[in-house]
């Protein structure tokens, strides 16, 4: 069975990037969303396995999604990685622990990165 990956973020090149990436192994199926305030009515529609959140975009931001999904019962088992232009290890770490997540990918991201990720915290 596919695994469902749901991709937000504000840049639509990305994401398109990412779901062709993806997609093109067999192995998932990919919904992207380019408005974050959409993602939460897409995560409901959708019911991915695993997230992954922009940490910054215009309106509401990768941040604020994990927040309120931490806070839904419904969302409880859900897992997400967030994407970030910060760029050091030592940043990344920080920003784990300022906003939880399962992991952190540093833009540009790569899709043997992506794949590698998903198996990680998906357990593939």
């Amino acid at each position: 069975m596919k695994k469902k990956i749901l991709v937000v973020d504000d840049e639509a090149a990305l994401t398109r990037m990412i779901k062709l990436n993806l997609e093109r192994t067999g192995n998932y199926e990919v919904l992207t969303e380019n408005i974050g305030s959409n993602a939460i009515e897409a995560i409901r529609k959708f019911q991915p396995d695993l997230l992954f959140l922009d940490v910054m975009m215009p309106g509401t931001d990768g941040t604020e999604i994990a927040q309120r999904l931490k806070n839904e019962e419904e969302f409880a088992g859900l897992k997400f990685v967030f994407m970030t232009a910060i760029v050091s290890k030592k940043e990344t770490d920080a920003l784990g622990s300022e906003i939880g997540g399962n992991e952190y990918l540093a833009k540009p991201v790569k899709t043997e990165e992506l794949i590698e990720t998903i198996e990680r915290v998906l357990g593939s």
